[in-house]
């Protein structure tokens, strides 16, 4: 038994160094109007001075491992990176049927959403490690949604990406009211995102003219950056899949836009 638990130790170990390699990462809990939220912070392993920050905002599934994974990823590019939390309380659903009632709830009270976003951006820029002058955001399905949204509203954000997110909105951009630039990356098939919703943003972006870029691939259906989608997708019966080219591609597309946008 020592022998088993010995070796336990050793791999947790092992697992724990490999992680702190790429990217330093901690838990932590802030508020917005009284509700306390979770998120999670990851830092480059070695990184001198103020680096860039960004946002990183969930699926409808809530900020779960997934969001914290991609946090990860930023920090091994060199931001440090916050997945927030637009729920409260850490909240994360397994069900679609949770998931949607817990993303309508947002989305019906906008002011709220706002105010939790801009909790969590001002959690970001008071980091000691972050050039306050350089901060983006990204987000996933819900999460391209609000970030969307958010560039909408006018917050100082360098750039925002949406992937897989939705375009509709009750409050389009107004001419000079948006100082972020937007990069949207979007799977051809996802049958979430019509035909008339793409036109409609397109048209809204460019009466209102924004500095947007909006990306289709071919064949990739809604959630595509998701190792995980496809089996939720046979799970709940829902148009779900993982593309990794797609995957791929949009990956290295935020990359060459942040480093444009936050430069």
């Amino acid at each position: 038994m020592r022998r088993i638990a010995l070796g336990l130790i050793l791999v947790s170990l092992a697992m724990l160094v490999v992680v702190g390699a790429a990217a330093a990462g901690e838990e932590v809990s802030y508020s917005a109007d009284g509700t306390t939220l979770k998120g999670y912070i990851a830092r480059p392993a070695k990184a001198d001075g103020k680096r860039p920050g960004v946002l990183v905002v969930h699926e409808w599934w809530g900020n779960n491992d997934y969001t914290r994974k991609r946090a990860d990823m930023l920090a091994q590019l060199g931001y440090v990176a916050l997945a927030l939390d637009m729920y409260g309380d850490g909240k994360v659903a397994s069900h679609p049927k949770d998931a949607g009632a817990f993303a309508g709830e947002v989305r019906k009270h906008m002011d709220v959403a706002e105010k939790r976003f801009r909790a969590a951006l001002a959690l970001l820029a008071s980091q000691r490690d972050v050039d306050t002058g350089r901060i983006a955001a990204v987000g996933y399905c819900f999460g391209g949604g609000m970030v969307l949204e958010m560039a909408r509203r006018g917050l100082a954000l360098g750039g925002v990406v949406s992937f897989h997110g939705s375009l509709p909105t009750r409050t389009p951009a107004k001419p000079g009211g948006v100082k972020a630039k937007m990069l949207v990356l979007n799977g051809a098939a996802d049958p979430f995102i019509k035909p008339e919703h793409i036109e409609a943003f397109k048209s809204e972006m460019q009466s209102a003219g924004v500095d947007y870029r909006f990306i289709n691939y071919d064949g990739a259906v809604h959630a595509f950056t998701n190792p995980a989608a496809t089996e939720a997708g046979k799970k709940f019966n829902l148009p779900l899949a993982y593309d990794a080219e797609a995957d791929r591609k949009s990956w290295d597309e935020m990359q060459r836009f942040l480093r444009t946008a936050l430069q």
